[in-house]
């Protein structure tokens, strides 16, 4: 059952995390999914591709993932709805049925066969809409969301690279195993043919927690903190209106987003070799918690709250500690939901280890994601992580029976 939104809230500003923007470590990982979306544990079982909202979003990531962005060159709006709908059919078809195997040698087969003799379902597709979505192309400019921007250079150590970031459209899809994931992007690029190009793409993977709690888990990202220590509780459905869905017109947005979220996307490569060089008590005192029981540094337990005032000068958490900068638990911090994952792309031309985060957070404003990037800006963390890509997107309301995705916003448009 939801709890009422003011109850919780009053106690949430006081002990969820406002977020992190780099490492993922304060607030980022797995949780419990919402009623309607699945038992706890949802992330890792085939979701429904109907309903208010996306999948993907508030159960926790799976194990394995792909993440790539793409380009349209259809010409007008026809070409996007057509987009839209073949995007839609194809990911609601891998949530739900195997695909069939191939079977007449005279034809060219409609699937790769990668996944032949299995019963592997994908887990999830979402997708989110780019900035560059609404420039003049498909006439869509006063349908924008209003806080959709693209993401700027600068929000912290940051060398974007153009080939990756940015993009028309942001998909994401997600399965129990590497090649299921994999799959689905080939089975997509497949069915869009010409219609679009991909842009970027990252393999992603996790280790989700079996038995997901609040506030706890047993997930680590690459610098071998944890990963899911004070996300807002997304079994909470009022809770979640607050922190992740636009309401729409109520939030001054065009009515078509009710429902969707504003999703902030960072490629955030760690340097790896340095970071495993410094000391336990560096490492701790840079995120303000232990490594091994991901308690904070004035606590014991991992669901501890930090008591900032009883730490008027820094003695135990540093002013510059990431907990303490992402979320000061002044009650001003707004909350965002993360749901990021670790990647591996080999090595650079250097020979180190290019290994990192894909942070992911949805929120209802992306004013959540900028005030605590503020709060972060030139932290300790920043010396050992480079954001080199992602971008600003707004994940579609899902589709009710019948729809599909973005269909509220290409009717919107007339």
């Amino acid at each position: 059952m939801a709890l009422s939104r003011r109850g919780f809230l009053g106690a949430a500003a006081g002990s969820v995390a406002a977020g992190v923007v780099l490492a993922g470590c304060e607030g980022e990982g797995t949780a419990p999914a919402t009623s309607g979306e699945g038992n706890p544990g949802a992330g890792q079982q085939p979701q429904s591709f109907h309903g208010a909202h996306q999948m993907g979003i508030l159960p926790g990531p799976a194990s394995y993932a792909v993440a790539f962005a793409l380009d349209l060159t259809v010409a007008d709006r026809g070409g996007l709805a057509d987009v839209l709908q073949t995007l839609s059919a194809r990911i609601k078809s891998l949530v739900e049925k195997p695909s069939d195997d191939p079977t007449d040698p005279l034809k060219v087969p409609e699937d790769n066969g990668m996944l032949t003799g299995l019963d592997a379902l994908l887990v999830s597709g979402t997708v989110a809409a780019g900035a560059s979505l609404f420039d003049a192309r498909f006439g869509l400019q006063s349908l924008k969301p209003t806080a959709l921007d693209p993401m700027p250079d600068g929000l912290a150590r940051d060398e974007l690279d153009p080939q990756r970031t940015h993009g028309d459209l942001l998909v994401l899809v997600q399965g129990e195993h590497a090649d299921v994931a994999m799959h689905a992007v080939r089975r997509i690029v497949r069915d869009l043919g010409g219609k679009a190009t991909v842009r970027w793409l990252l393999e992603l993977f996790t280790r989700p927690d079996t038995t997901p709690e609040p506030d706890r888990t047993t997930t680590r990202n690459l610098m071998g903190f944890k990963d899911g220590t004070g996300n807002p509780d997304p079994t909470l459905d009022d809770l979640m209106d607050d922190v992740v869905w636009s309401a729409g017109a109520e939030d001054g947005e065009p009515a078509w987003c009710a429902g969707g979220s504003y999703v902030a996307a960072r490629t955030l490569r760690m340097m790896i070799e340095e970071w495993d060089g410094h000391t336990l008590d560096h490492q701790e005192k840079v995120f303000g918690r232990a490594k091994v029981s991901g308690a904070p540094l004035d606590g014991e337990k991992e669901t501890d709250v930090p008591v900032y005032p009883k730490d008027p000068a820094g003695a135990k958490i540093p002013f510059t500690a990431h907990i303490r900068l992402a979320n000061p638990r002044d009650g001003k911090a707004k909350l965002m939901l993360r749901r990021s994952m670790s990647y591996t792309r080999g090595i650079d031309g250097a020979g180190l280890l290019d290994q990192g985060l894909f942070f992911v957070s949805y929120q209802r404003t992306m004013q959540a994601f900028l005030e605590a990037q503020q709060r972060l800006k030139g932290e300790p963390l920043e010396q050992f992580v480079i954001t080199n890509g992602g971008g600003f997107y707004f994940a579609f309301p899902g589709p009710a029976e019948g729809e599909y995705l973005g269909q509220g916003l290409i009717e919107a448009a007339g």
